[in-house]
């Protein structure tokens, strides 16, 4: 049994317009060199553009981008007597949102060719429609894993 507590993680605070943690999280994720309001103003307009193409809630599309586009499974790296064998597990839910997001702002910063808030919107309807980048790396991820299952004895 762990000596220390186990102390409980700072949420981050509801977003001003759309009062959703994820947005939050997202324009956290997007801050870059300290440059707070940049970001913001990216994600907002990512999350407008998001609004007149599909005439929803874009906090809604959000929350279901990042559902699709989130993890179950991973395989982690465990050392076996000299060898190392990658042991399929599961992830917890909350970094499971963090890879999606952090996934998500990650493709679309490598898209060329628009403004990032545009290519935001456009990793974030991709995601929600099960498809794109994002959506391919989640299930490259749910394929190691099951590749591996015969190494998830291994397990602790």
């Amino acid at each position: 049994m762990p000596r220390r507590p186990i102390i409980p993680r700072d949420l981050p605070v509801h977003d001003v317009r759309y009062n959703s943690q994820l947005v939050t999280r997202i324009i956290n994720m997007l801050n870059f060199i300290g440059k707070k309001t940049k970001s913001t103003r990216i994600a907002y307009d990512a999350m407008e553009i998001i609004r007149e193409k599909t005439g929803e809630d874009p906090a809604v599309i959000l929350s279901r981008s990042i559902e699709n586009c989130r993890p179950l499974l991973e395989t982690r790296p465990r050392q076996v007597g000299g060898a190392t064998y990658q042991v399929p597990s599961e992830v917890r839910p909350y970094r499971s949102e963090t890879l999606a997001m952090r996934w998500l702002v990650s493709y679309a910063r490598a898209r060329k060719g628009a403004p990032m808030s545009k290519r935001l919107a456009e990793e974030i309807l991709q995601g929600s429609r099960k498809e794109g980048s994002v959506f391919k790396k989640r299930e490259e991820m749910h394929k190691m894993a099951e590749s591996n299952r015969a190494f998830a004895h291994y397990r602790w």
